[in-house]
């Protein structure tokens, strides 16, 4: 009996602990071991242009990108940069297999549960449409029963849905989005303001407008992983400094993007 008991015992300690080793995340990547490596990863959009997309040579570019390439720099090490979503980037960072996360993130209070967030944050934008002229939309509540083309994880799809009545098909990643919304697939695109503007000054979205009044404007935040607290601190000092030296508003203008309030209101208070 003693041998059976002994044995049940052994074996619900081991249980629990597998149960604990299931549920532990990797191991936060230190700033040092990101030197040690010589090599700093990067997750990053390749889909959202201008903050993160490929060129014609299939490279990934963009506002994003080249500021993942100011903290290698800063940091003295080479940088790999790997292609996320919004469905997969805070995964990503959880796993391991990103040191650092810079991908068009809005702030929420659920997202810092997650990862962390580092203060202050780079970036703002808002929610809105991108809808043929011809839709004629003028309120959020036209929407009302029609197909809203969406991107998995975003968290206005939910609002878009709830509130305004759209019915949301929801997307991987914007490329697809946008192919489904020229084809007819929706009637509108909900996605980042930001991102929608860019959009409409391309040809082939001529005849396409951003109609609605924008909502939701939010700040974006780069992220590390839960606990990696000195990486945390390094990169709040670089955010900081893109503020206070005009680099945000120098990258908007690079990729013709019309400095954006936030970004303005950062560097005046950083200055």
């Amino acid at each position: 009996m003693n041998k059976l008991m002994r044995s049940a015992l052994l074996g619900a300690a081991a249980a629990v602990a597998l149960s604990f080793g299931a549920l532990a995340p990797a191991d936060a990547t230190t700033l040092q071991e990101v030197k040690d490596k010589g090599t700093l990863v990067v997750g990053v959009k390749a889909d959202y242009k201008p903050y993160g997309y490929l060129n014609s040579d299939g490279e990934i570019v963009g506002i994003e990108p080249e500021l993942a390439q100011d903290v290698a720099e800063k940091l003295g090490v080479e940088l790999e940069m790997v292609p996320v979503v919004s469905s997969n980037r805070m995964q990503f960072l959880e796993q391991g297999k990103i040191d650092l996360m810079i991908a068009t993130m809005t702030d929420r209070p659920d997202r810092r549960e997650v990862v962390q967030i580092v203060d202050p944050n780079y970036y703002s934008s808002g929610t809105n449409v991108m809808a043929p002229k011809k839709a004629g939309f003028k309120e959020w509540t036209d929407l009302d029963g029609a197909p809203v083309c969406g991107i998995q994880g975003a968290f206005y799809n939910r609002k878009t849905q709830e509130e305004f009545g759209a019915e949301i098909v929801a997307f991987k990643g914007t490329s697809e989005a946008l192919t489904a919304l020229q084809q007819g697939r929706c009637v509108a695109f909900v996605y980042d303001d930001s991102f929608l503007i860019s959009k409409l000054g391309e040809d082939e979205w001529s005849e396409f407008e951003m109609p609605l009044q924008t909502i939701d404007d939010a700040p974006w935040g780069l992220a590390v992983a839960k606990g990696a607290d000195d990486f945390a601190a390094f990169m709040s000092d670089m955010i900081k400094e893109w503020h206070k030296s005009g680099r945000i508003i120098e990258l908007e203008k690079k990729y013709g993007v019309k400095p954006t309030p936030f970004a303005e209101k950062m560097h005046k208070e950083y200055m």
